[in-house]
């Protein structure tokens, strides 16, 4: 009788078992669970596991959803504003060239490590170093619901342009370039009108998360026929079809089998490094220099005309190392261009690079309001428009968050109070939506002090605060009563807990969205059916 299946499911259950005790240490402490993830990687490793096919290809997977995820939330458009595609060619020329010489430098100064270091090894450890992590980024904006934000855009934008510059230089190392076929990707862009009416048809059960999977799969597989990087495929087949309504709604239904996989990709990460003490050492120094990055991105962000608010939250979500420095380090690495050492040492650097990052950015708001008065100082004379609300036009009753619970308790509210509802939403493109729609919605996002500062609640005798992310809800009731807001404040919660600190923060009531879904669904169908219903 063959047991062979019992030590591979064993050896399984172990890995999972540590990944989540990791994961749920780091959530303990204030880190996000995939800094957990990478501690469970290197015990693995130092414990003599291999990662081999299995684990790099769910690792695979998962930064193909994650692309792929990506590319559902961006328009063309986007990638091509000068604060995007400026600060990123700018931010990576600096940084490759300051890093460089810093590297030469500790050459110099006789630091063993650095002791034969030249200068290409320096180039190619700074542009490794050079790169911010998209899978950070957008796991930190996603938990903040933050990513539709104005800093969120301009932040993914920027780490979308250079995983560009990373495909770039991967395309060039092999010393293969494209197929000539790649010219016939251009048919693509009116292929997408099919790709979006199949989208529309396919429903809303398994059929639409298959079709999904197709299109992540199929997009990477097609570039990478014609030599060209197979996520690249991946976010442009998610391009295709973003500016369809349908595509918000694939993004949610893919969510929880991207995440299940990233997890695959973080203990990869962790289990391909042989960390020592002198490779610890070395990255403890690299990670020193990230302020360096964070300053560069905040002074080019406002040389581009963003507001210090703005330039100053997206610094922080792109001031850490990145797994495609990972990519670029072990493709030089099979090329004899860099030393296995190398490879352990980059890697180290992302973990504590996302350690450090990761409390930061939780932080963020806090931070911002606390150096406000400093920050202020770098303001342009002229930042780009990004409106802030001012007038609420009469109104008696604000929701913040204009998505589905948003936009439901809006109709209602209207329907009994007439045009004295207004509604407030982050994203300019909802609130252009809504407004061709006919309702009167307005910009503004909760967590701007400015947006506070402008707003006069006056006469609005209700708030409701439907938005997705709970800080966003507790920092406007924190908001509402340093205004001195004599209304009442209603908010939703997904969980009890979350409606218990709400109610505690000063909200009038709270109510379980969930819960509420199913009592509203009750009280409809005993209105509607009242006379069917026995008594």
């Amino acid at each position: 009788m063959d047991l062979t299946w019992i030590a591979v499911t064993l050896t399984d259950t172990a890995w999972i078992a540590l990944a989540f005790f990791f994961g749920l240490l780091a959530r303990h402490v204030g880190l996000p669970p995939l800094v957990g993830f990478l501690a469970a990687g290197f015990a693995l490793q130092a414990l003599g596991a291999k990662g081999g096919e299995t684990l790099s290809s769910v690792a695979d997977f998962g930064i193909t959803l994650l692309l792929f995820s990506i590319g559902l939330k961006l328009n063309f458009r986007t990638l091509w504003r000068p604060e995007i595609w400026g600060v990123a060619s700018l931010h990576m020329t600096l940084v490759v060239t300051l890093l460089g010489i810093t590297i030469l430098g500790f050459s110099l100064l006789g630091l063993h490590v650095f002791a034969e270091i030249d200068l290409k090894t320096a180039a190619l450890l700074a542009f490794a170093l050079s790169f911010s992590s998209t899978v950070f980024a957008v796991k930190i904006l996603e938990e903040k619901g933050e990513l539709s934000a104005r800093y969120g855009r301009i932040a993914i934008g920027i780490l979308i342009m250079q995983d560009i510059f990373a495909v770039v230089f991967l395309t060039a190392s092999t010393g293969q370039l494209p197929s000539p076929w790649a010219l016939a990707l251009l048919a693509l862009l009116p292929l997408r009108h099919l790709l979006i009416r199949v989208l529309v048809g396919v429903g809303h059960g398994e059929l639409f998360i298959l079709y999904g999977l197709l299109l992540a799969l199929g997009g990477a597989a097609i570039f990478e026929i014609v030599h060209l990087k197979a996520d690249l495929g991946a976010l442009v087949f998610g391009m295709l079809v973003a500016t369809h309504p349908r595509s918000s709604e694939l993004a949610k239904a893919l969510l929880s089998l991207k995440d299940l996989l990233l997890i695959g990709f973080f203990l990869n990460i962790g289990i391909s490094a042989a960390p020592t003490l002198e490779s610890l050492g070395t990255a403890i120094l690299f990670s020193a220099l990230l302020p360096l990055k964070m300053i560069l991105f905040f002074f080019l962000l406002i040389h581009f005309r963003c507001r210090v608010r703005t330039a100053f939250l997206a610094s922080l979500a792109l001031a850490n190392f990145s797994e495609f420095g990972l990519i670029v380090s072990a493709m030089s690495y099979s090329n004899d261009w860099l030393s296995s050492e190398w490879l352990a040492t980059l890697a180290i650097a992302v973990a504590i690079s996302f350690a450090l990052a990761a409390p930061l950015n939780s932080a963020a708001h806090t931070l911002y309001a606390r150096y406000e008065g400093i920050l202020r100082r770098f303001e342009p004379k002229e930042p780009l428009r990004e409106p802030v609300p001012i007038d609420t036009g009469g109104a008696e009753i604000l929701i913040f968050g204009m998505g589905r619970v948003g936009t439901g308790a809006y109709d209602a509210m209207r329907e009994h109070h007439g045009e004295k509802v207004l509604g407030i939403d982050h994203d300019a493109e909802t609130v252009a939506a809504h407004r061709r729609a006919g309702r009167n919605v307005i910009l503004g996002d909760a967590m701007d002090n400015d947006f506070w500062q402008k707003i006069h609640p006056g006469e609005v005798k209700l708030v409701m605060l439907g938005m997705p992310n709970h800080v966003e809800n507790m920092h406007a009731i924190t908001q509402l009563k340093k205004s001195r807001f004599q209304g009442k404040i209603t908010a939703t919660a997904k969980y009890d807990d979350q409606t218990a600190e709400l109610l505690e923060a000063g909200a009038h009531a709270a109510y379980n969205i969930y819960a509420e879904a199913g009592a509203g669904f009750a009280e409809h169908v005993r209105q509607q059916l009242s006379d069917d219903i026995p008594s």
